[in-house]
Protein backbone atom coordinates (compact mmCIF):
# COMPACT_ATOMS: atom_id res chain seq x y z
CA UNK A 1 0.00 0.00 0.00
CA UNK A 2 2.82 2.86 0.64
CA UNK A 3 3.93 2.04 -3.25
CA UNK A 4 1.96 4.02 -4.84
CA UNK A 5 1.64 6.90 -2.10
CA UNK A 6 5.69 6.97 -2.14
CA UNK A 7 5.36 6.85 -6.04
CA UNK A 8 2.75 9.96 -5.87
CA UNK A 9 4.81 11.32 -3.80
CA UNK A 10 8.38 10.83 -5.84
CA UNK A 11 5.86 12.70 -9.10
CA UNK A 12 4.84 15.53 -6.80
CA UNK A 13 8.83 16.25 -6.49
CA UNK A 14 10.05 15.94 -9.65
CA UNK A 15 6.44 18.10 -11.17
CA UNK A 16 8.92 21.07 -10.79
CA UNK A 17 11.84 19.94 -12.53
CA UNK A 18 10.07 19.12 -15.57
CA UNK A 19 10.10 21.57 -18.52
CA UNK A 20 7.21 24.04 -19.21
CA UNK A 21 5.83 24.62 -21.83
CA UNK A 22 6.69 27.39 -23.53
CA UNK A 23 5.42 30.20 -25.94
CA UNK A 24 7.67 29.29 -28.63
CA UNK A 25 8.24 25.29 -29.05
CA UNK A 26 11.09 23.55 -30.55
CA UNK A 27 8.56 22.98 -33.73
CA UNK A 28 6.02 25.83 -33.97
CA UNK A 29 6.86 29.15 -33.52
CA UNK A 30 9.63 28.96 -35.68
CA UNK A 31 10.98 32.80 -36.15
CA UNK A 32 13.01 34.04 -39.52
CA UNK A 33 15.74 32.21 -40.15
CA UNK A 34 15.41 28.52 -37.89
CA UNK A 35 15.09 25.47 -40.14
CA UNK A 36 11.76 24.45 -41.03
CA UNK A 37 9.94 21.58 -42.55
CA UNK A 38 6.26 23.23 -43.04
CA UNK A 39 5.53 26.50 -43.66
CA UNK A 40 2.71 25.80 -40.57
CA UNK A 41 5.98 26.07 -38.16
CA UNK A 42 7.08 29.50 -38.88
CA UNK A 43 5.65 32.51 -37.41
CA UNK A 44 4.99 34.39 -41.25
CA UNK A 45 3.73 31.36 -42.43
CA UNK A 46 6.29 30.69 -45.05
CA UNK A 47 9.26 27.82 -45.09
CA UNK A 48 11.43 28.65 -47.87
CA UNK A 49 13.90 27.25 -49.45
CA UNK A 50 16.33 28.14 -52.17
CA UNK A 51 17.01 25.28 -54.21
CA UNK A 52 16.10 21.35 -54.30
CA UNK A 53 18.78 20.68 -52.05
CA UNK A 54 18.51 23.29 -49.84
CA UNK A 55 17.55 23.43 -46.14
CA UNK A 56 14.35 25.33 -45.85
CA UNK A 57 14.41 27.86 -43.12
CA UNK A 58 11.45 30.37 -41.95
CA UNK A 59 11.26 33.22 -43.97
CA UNK A 60 8.81 36.53 -44.13
CA UNK A 61 6.36 36.62 -46.73
CA UNK A 62 6.54 38.53 -49.95
CA UNK A 63 5.82 42.46 -50.11
CA UNK A 64 4.55 44.31 -52.58
CA UNK A 65 6.28 43.55 -56.23
CA UNK A 66 8.17 40.78 -55.06
CA UNK A 67 8.21 37.18 -56.46
CA UNK A 68 5.86 34.82 -54.98
CA UNK A 69 4.18 32.05 -55.25
CA UNK A 70 0.92 31.40 -54.81
CA UNK A 71 -0.01 27.94 -53.10
CA UNK A 72 2.45 25.40 -52.17
CA UNK A 73 0.95 21.40 -51.99
CA UNK A 74 4.21 20.65 -49.90
CA UNK A 75 4.59 23.34 -47.47
CA UNK A 76 7.64 24.54 -48.46
CA UNK A 77 8.20 27.13 -50.98
CA UNK A 78 10.63 28.31 -53.32
CA UNK A 79 9.46 32.07 -53.52
CA UNK A 80 6.81 33.18 -49.77
CA UNK A 81 3.40 33.68 -50.60
CA UNK A 82 2.55 37.61 -50.43
CA UNK A 83 1.88 39.85 -47.27
CA UNK A 84 -1.63 39.86 -46.06
CA UNK A 85 -3.69 42.15 -48.32
CA UNK A 86 -1.72 41.43 -51.29
CA UNK A 87 -2.60 38.58 -53.80
CA UNK A 88 0.33 36.66 -55.90
CA UNK A 89 -0.84 37.33 -59.58
CA UNK A 90 0.36 34.50 -61.57
CA UNK A 91 -0.76 32.69 -64.37
CA UNK A 92 -1.10 28.79 -62.93
CA UNK A 93 -0.30 25.69 -65.20
CA UNK A 94 -0.81 22.04 -64.03
CA UNK A 95 2.88 20.76 -64.02
CA UNK A 96 4.13 24.04 -62.41
CA UNK A 97 1.32 23.34 -59.33
CA UNK A 98 3.10 19.78 -59.13
CA UNK A 99 6.29 21.06 -59.77
CA UNK A 100 6.37 24.42 -57.10
CA UNK A 101 7.28 26.53 -59.90
CA UNK A 102 4.35 28.86 -60.47
CA UNK A 103 5.75 32.09 -59.79
CA UNK A 104 4.40 35.47 -59.63
CA UNK A 105 4.28 39.13 -58.47
CA UNK A 106 2.95 40.47 -55.23
CA UNK A 107 -0.22 42.89 -56.00
CA UNK A 108 -2.17 45.32 -54.24
CA UNK A 109 -5.67 44.32 -55.36
CA UNK A 110 -7.36 47.37 -54.90
CA UNK A 111 -4.62 48.93 -57.38
CA UNK A 112 -5.51 46.69 -60.12
CA UNK A 113 -9.16 47.47 -59.90
CA UNK A 114 -8.80 51.23 -59.98
CA UNK A 115 -6.90 51.11 -63.35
Amino acid sequence: NSLPLCLALVLLLLAPALPAPHERGLIFNLDTGELCMQSAQCKSGCCHRTGGLSMARCAPKAAESQKCSPLSLYGVYYNCPCESGLTCEVDKTIIGVITNTDYGLCKDPRESKGS
